[in-house]
């Protein structure tokens, strides 16, 4: 990306906020009257003329003002804006709907959505992290019958898994509870493989063949949920940019929420955002889906290193208001980062 003079770098800034905030072509004269440059509107219109040859600038019409292309976007995001947080207020407020509910990975997912919804006013997305290894949690017994009960797992990522469960014997609720107090001081915050070590341990005799059995039906959970493909997306938010004039065409729409619908588009661009760390701006057709070249996605990593690793974002038109999209976006992924490491830590 070429180097552009001091000049060429203010009048693109104005440029593109301008365009973010009015979605109107930008004409020199426009400029001249909201800011004081210090120079003439020719000499505008020339620099005009210059960022249009380099690339930066479109003129959708011949007697239209200017508007920002791919490029500018992306030299606007990298070079002109300036490093900005939410303002305290709001992050306080974000954080404290976050703890209003329990500690449950699906809740706040859903919340996550919604929020970045609605302060980056885009549409948002949160991919479910995906766990290097299925970690027991703990499990729960409770009696129906003397001769049936109901298991309850609860896996380290909050999924809860329930089994109905036939006894050969009469068993009370509180040899159940004893049972469940037993296996899960053994087994918590093993992995699959772990438990299955720790199963061959010879079983007291209280409970030896019910343990077994019940340990038998834990390794099957794990191991079925552990082969699941796929992971559970949420969305929030996709009207709020429905409205945005870039989606007047019926049909680039359509492409749009067609990528935005597919889990198996939107993994293969999360493939790429896993490879990076920190925010990650795509502006445009840069490689992706051709559904969205005519949008950009502001997009993040959370979770655990090594253990956990999710995705989330946002979706918009190019001209999106990254200045506040992009630290909404990484300030809710730490968020979301300190859920998976309460979930997944030692």
């Amino acid at each position: 990306m070429e180097q552009l003079t001091a000049r060429q770098q203010n009048i693109l800034g104005i440029l593109v906020r301008e365009y973010i905030a009015t979605a109107r072509p930008i004409g020199s004269d426009m400029i001249i009257q909201r800011h004081d440059l210090g120079v003439s509107s020719a000499t505008i219109r020339n620099e005009f003329a210059l960022l249009a040859e380099k690339g930066y600038l479109a003129q959708p019409h011949t007697s239209a003002g200017r508007v920002p292309t791919e490029k500018s976007y992306r030299y606007f995001v990298e070079r002109l804006m300036e490093a900005s947080e939410l303002p305290v207020s709001e992050r306080l407020l974000i954080r404290h709907q976050f703890h209003q509910i329990s500690l449950d990975l699906d809740e706040w997912m859903k919340l996550a959505a919604s929020v970045l919804a609605r302060v980056a006013h885009s549409a948002a997305l949160v991919a479910a992290p995906q766990a290097r290894r299925v970690r027991f949690r703990h499990v729960h017994f409770v009696s129906i019958s003397e001769l049936t009960g109901l298991m309850i797992l609860v896996l380290q990522d909050s999924s809860v898994h329930q089994q109905m469960m036939l006894f050969a014997q009469p068993v009370d609720q509180e040899q159940l509870t004893r049972l469940s107090n037993k296996i899960n001081a053994r087994f918590v915050n093993s992995g699959v493989e772990q438990v299955r070590v720790l199963a061959q341990d010879e079983p007291g005799p209280e409970q030896g063949s019910l343990e077994s059995e019940i340990t038998e039906r834990i390794l099957t959970l794990m191991d079925s949920y552990a082969a699941q493909q796929g992971r559970q997306i949420h969305r929030d938010g996709l009207t709020n940019i429905l409205h945005q004039p870039e989606f007047v065409e019926i049909e680039r729409t359509r492409h749009m929420v067609q990528v935005w619908e597919r889990d198996s588009a939107l993994e293969t661009i999360f493939d790429n955002v896993r490879l990076a760390n920190g925010v990650q701006v795509i502006i445009g057709n840069q490689d992706e889906m051709e559904g969205i070249r005519d949008c950009s996605m502001i997009l993040s990593q959370y979770g655990l290193p090594g253990e956990a690793n999710g995705v989330l974002g946002v979706l918009g038109p190019m001209r999106m208001t990254y200045a506040r999209a992009i630290p909404a976006v990484r300030y809710v992924a730490s968020l979301m980062s300190d859920l998976v490491h309460r979930l997944y830590g030692e």
